[in-house]
């Protein structure tokens, strides 16, 4: 569903990944792991064109996001196949990004009308399910401003979910939310995870990262350091960055 190759990314001077390669296949949950600033957020971001690239090849499920030729230059595919390719993922953010003027229910509902042409009558009966499934229903016609941080959370979740994806990213999805706020979100992952949507989750949390995801990576200085089995590499970490990491975690 995903397949990156040597994706390099600079911001001026900085190059922040280099030369990143992973395949992600359907229906797999890979948690990315690694200390701030290790390029894990802008990796996601790149994949769903968020950010552009210097160098490498993305992939989405089997379309060419963006590629380069022999002269090492990245070539995107047409505008239009952007933004289609695009629609085929749902990006949930650390900050929740909710429209504040609208409803909970307005707020999941306004993409599947605006960007996939659907009728109100056909999207509003799917965004009721959708916050029946996080838990919400209750909460359809209140505002953001009345919600906590793991409920926005689950609305920006819920939100992702209207869009009909067939891949979930999450970007740090329980770093602005309080300690007992977190669980209630990452529930809501992993009722994800059992019903095997394909995911990639940048995250600290270590113990929903060892439970719940398949494979996980652990990138540092802009590199993936070491891709495996969830129990594995945190039972026998290969890597002394890896392991030192994990020290100072868990």
């Amino acid at each position: 569903m995903i397949h990156a190759r040597d994706v390099h990314k600079r911001f001026a001077a900085v190059e922040v990944l280099r030369g990143v390669s992973l395949d992600v296949g359907k229906g797999e949950v890979v948690a990315i792991i690694g200390p701030s600033g290790s390029g894990k957020s802008t990796f996601l971001r790149c994949l769903n064109h968020l950010e552009t690239i210097n160098r490498g090849r993305i992939d989405i499920a089997g379309e060419t996001l963006v590629s380069a030729g022999k002269d090492a230059v990245c070539r995107y595919a047409p505008e239009a196949d952007i933004r289609r390719i695009c629609r085929r993922m749902g990006m949930v953010f650390q900050h929740f990004n909710l429209f504040p003027h609208l409803t909970v229910l307005q707020n999941i509902i306004e993409a599947p009308i605006t960007v996939k042409g659907l009728r109100r009558a056909e999207i509003v009966p799917v965004a009721e399910g959708l916050l029946r499934k996080v838990g919400l229903l209750d909460k359809q016609a209140s505002y953001p401003s009345r919600l906590s941080g793991g409920q926005k959370q689950r609305v920006a979740i819920a939100r992702a979910l209207a869009m009909d994806p067939d891949i979930m990213l999450f970007d740090e999805p329980t770093s602005a939310l309080d300690p007992e706020l977190t669980g209630e979100v990452l529930r809501t992952i992993r009722e994800l995870a059992e019903e095997h949507m394909t995911m990639l989750v940048v995250t600290h949390e270590m113990a929903f990262a060892r439970e719940v995801a398949s494979r996980v990576v652990f990138m540092d200085g802009g590199e993936i350091i070491e891709a495996r089995p969830a129990r594995e590499l945190f039972s026998s970490p290969e890597h002394a960055r890896t392991r030192a990491f994990l020290e100072n975690m868990l």
